[in-house]
């Protein structure tokens, strides 16, 4: 049975939620955090991902990935592309193969590529890694959730890296969507039974912002309208507080940050943290120790100061409220709350600007961190047949308009239908009848009004042949009826293509009623035969066959890259216990050495401690020297030979200490006997006084 899994892929951090123990729970990582860093980085033996990458990034900065849902899904020639590559500090290159986009890095010595779909699959191969040690079960569905901007294709390569990492998404959502379902499921005793209540969700994350307005009612909820801005979020705060030092450390100590990338990203990453006190404070230090060059540095920034620098970030914020509330058709007054969540909305100035839009107080009853992976969680426990949750039905928002296309054939008018349109909910299905000679047709899905799309993105989403279409005898052509999709992970699909032709069937007439007390109205007994009449109908033929071009990987690519990841994951495991039983010879070293001075110094023959004090000196030198990285078995082999004359001396110690403890049982066994005979004896003596007593032959007047 797999564990329901929610994912929030944050592009700083992401969270973990599993549905389990009558709730969902938040799942900590190795380090108790309850979110990880979203990181992927390589190095000459193994690969560090979430925690050890970040512990690695400043070391490793041009071997560390970061911003992995930024590029994922995205071509090498978008236009987001040049605004991202800034915040990277690896070569991104085209990938020959599908022309995406892919991190140039060095890993085992040798220089690799690998795409963005890959190295998605890696962070979510440790996130699945720490939920399954978290939660001691099986952990194969997830729910994953993205941007509400993301296109088809993106939406593909997210699913496809859950492949590659061994998980099987039963459900891509939109970010916001899945903050408003947790909402909806777990503040379900505020909601009214009959009316919809009006909510705005904000999110202002690390990378994007977000708004989407939610008509919700006890048990159900639908999106009634969506925006985002792509280019705004925590990250630009943080890059805006950075550029105003190192412009003023360029004239005050003479130095460039710029040209040093570990100089800029600490820099950077002193930036975020002045930024999270300024939250809380109105005046913060800012100092870091030989930044670069050997200088050290200081400065302070004021909370003033900052809204100063970053006023042209805060003017874009009403832009996705407003155009939410327009495609709502709605105003902010019909509004009945105004929900916040994402890191950067504890800003003081991002608060109050949403506000000020709004004109209306904020709320921040859902967890600002966590709001969407609880949500994530609560949608895969949805699809989980062993798990059982509160009914909740909901209804996504159609961000651009799909149109499904195909070639004219004689006396046709039109050869596309807009199917899903702009603002639609989805999931959403819709059947055309099609007339076709045979023996295949193809049709492909586009998206169709450009205005709505963010530049550079592909129109073409798939196109599918549709065969086994065969006409009738004497029949020129045949109906073939497409059951088109869009379906609960945003994906446009046809789920299923069949011919029908027209035949002739028998219809029951249904009896005419016979009048309120008319003739034959007190015959119960009489039953009329049936009657039947013949029409035309279509009815189905044959299924059709399906074959489909689309942006997801095809089937042997996948394999090819879930054999590579599960590669890689046995070399960091082969590293990982290589590590494990080096650190243990150490341990054994010094701890046997320790232990001959002392617990053992009485159990080993001097000629005994010469030999082994030899060999444990010989062995701290190869560790030291050429053992320093050598292989799994060496190590065990090390620490077998000094374990078999070691285990000898510990052996006596050991025997020794059991008969100490023999002794001290017997001596406690002796003890407790003599004070029972001592009490017993007590007790008679006390009896036989009580007695005389009684009798009153000793008893004084």
């Amino acid at each position: 049975m797999s564990t329901p899994f929610g994912v929030d892929l944050g592009n700083n951090n992401t969270v973990i939620a599993c549905a389990r123990n009558r709730g969902i729970d938040i799942i900590v990582n190795e380090v108790s955090n309850r979110s990880t860093p979203s990181l992927v980085g390589f190095g000459p033996r193994s690969r560090y991902l979430g925690e050890s990458a970040k512990n690695q990034q400043t070391s490793n900065i041009k071997n560390t990935v970061e911003n992995l849902k930024r590029i994922v899904g995205l071509p090498h020639n978008h236009p987001d592309f040049k605004i991202e590559e800034k915040f990277f500090t690896v070569p991104l290159v085209n990938h020959k193969a599908d022309h995406g986009i892919a991190a140039k890095v060095k890993y085992l010595g040798q220089n690799k590529e690998f795409t963005a779909t890959q190295l998605l699959a890696m962070y979510l191969d440790k996130i699945k890694d720490t939920a399954l040690k978290e939660t001691k079960g099986n952990i194969t569905d997830i729910c994953l959730s993205v941007p509400g901007w993301y296109t088809e294709k993106q939406r593909r390569a997210a699913a496809d890296a859950c492949r590659i990492a061994g998980l099987n998404p039963v459900r891509i959502v939109n970010e916001m969507t899945a903050a408003a379902v947790g909402y909806g499921v777990f503040k379900a005793a505020d909601l009214p039974e009959d009316e919809y209540k009006k909510v705005a969700f904000v999110d202002v994350g690390h990378s994007s912002y977000q708004v989407s307005i939610a008509a919700i009612k006890r048990g159900e909820l639908k999106i009634l309208g969506a925006a985002f801005d792509k280019h705004f979020g925590g990250r630009n705060f943080d890059y805006a507080i950075a550029e105003h030092f190192a412009n003023e450390f360029k004239t005050r100590y003479k130095i460039d940050v710029r040209e040093n990338p570990k100089a800029y990203y600490r820099v950077l990453t002193a930036a975020e943290k002045l930024k999270k006190v300024l939250s809380a404070n109105t005046q913060a230090p800012f100092n870091i120790e030989s930044v670069m060059n050997d200088v050290d540095v200081s400065s302070s920034l004021t909370r003033e100061e900052l809204e100063e620098l970053v006023e042209p970030l805060l003017a874009k914020l009403p832009v996705p409220i407003e155009l939410a509330l327009k495609e709502a058709g709605l105003k902010a007054e019909d509004l009945d709350s105004i929900e916040v969540i994402g890191g950067s909305s504890r800003i003081p100035a991002v608060k109050e600007s949403i506000s000020k839009v709004f004109g209306k107080p904020l709320s921040f009853t859902l967890n600002q961190d966590e709001a969407i992976a609880k949500g994530n969680a609560y949608i895969c426990a949805c699809h989980s047949p062993t798990v059982r949750v509160r009914p909740f039905k909901f209804e996504d928002y159609n961000q651009y308009t799909v149109s499904y296309f195909w070639d004219k054939e004689d006396n046709e008018d039109e050869d596309h239908l807009e199917v899903f349109p702009k603002g639609g909910l989805f999931p959403s299905t819709k059947v055309i009848t099609l007339y076709r000679k045979g023996p295949s047709f193809t049709v492909e899905a586009k998206y169709t009004k450009p205005k709505e799309l963010p530049k550079g993105t592909e129109h073409f989403i798939a196109k599918w042949t549709i065969g086994n279409v065969e006409p009738s005898a004497n029949e020129s052509s045949i109906a073939v009826k497409l059951k088109l999709r869009n379906d609960p992970s945003g994906f446009y699909i046809i789920e299923s293509a069949h011919t029908v032709e027209e035949q002739l069937v028998k219809e029951l007439i249904e009896p005419t009623p016979k009048a309120e007390g008319g003739e034959g109205a007190d015959d119960e007994d009489e039953v009329a035969e049936p009657q039947y009449k013949e029409v035309k109908k279509l009815v189905k033929k044959a299924d059709c066959t399906i074959e489909v071009v689309c942006a997801a990987l095809p089937d042997a690519q996948l394999q090819k890259l879930i054999e590579e990841e599960a590669q890689m994951i046995m070399e960091d495991k082969l590293v990982a216990d290589t590590e494990e039983r080096k650190n243990q010879l150490e341990e054994y070293i010094y701890d046997l050495r320790g232990k001959l001075d002392d617990k053992y110094k009485d159990f080993a023959s001097a000629q005994e401690v010469e030999k082994l004090s030899g060999l444990l000196n010989k062995a701290e030198d190869w560790l030291y020297g050429d053992g320093e990285d050598s292989t799994k078995a060496k190590y065990i082999a090390k620490y077998e030979e000094l374990a078999s004359i070691g285990n000898v001396i510990r052996g006596r110690f050991l025997a020794k200490e059991q008969e100490k403890k023999e002794q001290y049982r017997q001596k406690q066994e002796a003890a407790q006997a003599q004070a029972m005979a001592e009490k017993m004896a007590e007790q008679r003596k006390s009896a036989k006084t009580n007695g005389k007593d009684a009798d009153g032959d000793t008893k004084m007047n």
